[in-house]
């Protein structure tokens, strides 16, 4: 089973704190979907062997696409790959973009997901990360999605906001559990270079929480969407059962996957490829039915990094059958030191089947990943 990925680079306003590939410059939406149906009729051969499972419409913001946009992207990937067992068609999405009429088209067009940017249910924080929704949008979104048949939908939310404290963050994951959200998202905002927070960062103006502060509003996150019945399956990650996302869980057990679209990935377990990051390059190159992406032949120690990068952050963590199969030649005994080291300091620990991260482990799990690379 394989997954696909189409990147959407198209938002109305850029947020403070993003630095993903993207324009907004809204006119060449349709130049953009041609492009990307393109690609995939070019790449049809990429996933010859695999069944999809999985297609996943990130971005920018996919939401600004229409019904017959979608829908003309969706039948080139039928026409094009075995899409008989597609189980989940995600689609990320703006609360200020999601009526009811755009839900129905939606729904109609094929997806059976949404993924909701919520970010904040409050007014002055979303004014200070620039989103383009307000606090009314954010909750009516997740009442409208619910109500026009998205049962199956997940949020985000970003902890480690300037000068707020612990009380503010308990009330947004309060606010997440009482609308009945089966999946939640959330993760630590991180200062990335060229980005308003980085210039106000530069500047003394942004009073970020410190490391024990973030720490406190993880933990508080974690247990208690445990006690509301929510699994974390991956640090970022939690959901009800029969929730988990399959397109994301499938990226981090190492599944292929096909990335179409400006600055997408893909992944075959041999190599990995990056399309350019450029809009109007990437839509003259498709034009000319040319692919324009570098590739990577993956190294016996890439595939090993890769694997830790992504399984150590996950509930089903370093698979004990997997591990001498990637090690190889690589010197096992001084592996299994580190991985000892980690387990006497209360950061990984020892099951019948894997080496898993602790609650401990898991605020500092890039930290421990990068230990354990090779």
């Amino acid at each position: 089973m394989a997954g696909v990925y189409v990147h959407i680079p198209f938002c109305k306003q850029k947020c403070h704190y993003c630095d993903f590939h993207f324009s907004t410059n809204l006119s060449r939406q349709d130049e953009m979907v041609d492009a990307i149906c393109q690609e995939i009729i070019l790449r049809k051969e990429y996933l010859a062997d695999n069944k999809i499972e999985t297609i996943y419409f990130g971005g920018g913001t996919p939401s600004l696409l229409s019904q017959n946009q979608i829908t003309k992207i969706l039948n080139t990937i039928s026409e094009c790959f075995d899409t008989l067992n597609v189980e989940e068609i995600t689609l990320e999405a703006n609360p200020d973009d999601l009526s009811k009429d755009v839900l129905k088209a939606f729904y109609a067009a094929g997806v059976n997901r949404l993924s909701i940017g919520i970010q904040s249910f409050d007014e002055d924080v979303l004014q200070q990360m620039n989103r383009a929704h307000n606090s009314t949008e954010a909750t009516e979104s997740i009442r409208l999605a619910q109500q026009f048949g998205f049962s199956n939908l997940t949020a985000d939310l970003i902890y480690g906001i300037p000068e707020k404290p612990l009380s503010y963050w308990k009330d947004q994951v309060q606010q997440m559990i009482d609308l009945g959200v089966k999946h939640i998202s959330a993760y630590c905002l991180t200062i990335e270079q060229n980005t308003v927070f980085n210039h106000l960062e530069n500047k003394g103006e942004l009073n970020l929480p410190n490391d024990e502060e973030s720490l406190e509003q993880f933990n508080y996150l974690v247990n208690t969407l445990a006690e509301n019945g929510y699994e974390q399956y991956e640090i970022s990650n939690f959901a009800k059962q029969g929730y988990i996302s399959k397109h994301n869980s499938a990226y981090w057990q190492g599944k292929s996957y096909l990335g179409v679209g400006p600055s997408a990935h893909s992944y075959d377990g041999n190599s990995r490829s990056w399309n350019i990051r450029n809009n109007s390059q990437y839509i003259k190159s498709l034009q000319k039915s040319e692919i324009p992406l570098e590739t990577e032949v993956l190294t016996f120690k890439d595939k090993f990094n890769d694997y830790v990068l992504t399984r150590l952050r996950t509930k089903w963590g370093l698979l004990k059958e997997d591990l001498p199969e990637l090690l190889g030649a690589i010197n096992h005994s001084e592996f299994s030191q580190i991985i000892e080291s980690h387990i006497s300091r209360g950061c990984l620990k020892e099951t019948d089947q894997a080496y898993v991260l602790t609650p401990e482990g898991k605020f500092i799990a890039d930290k421990l990943a990068a230990d354990l690379f090779v």
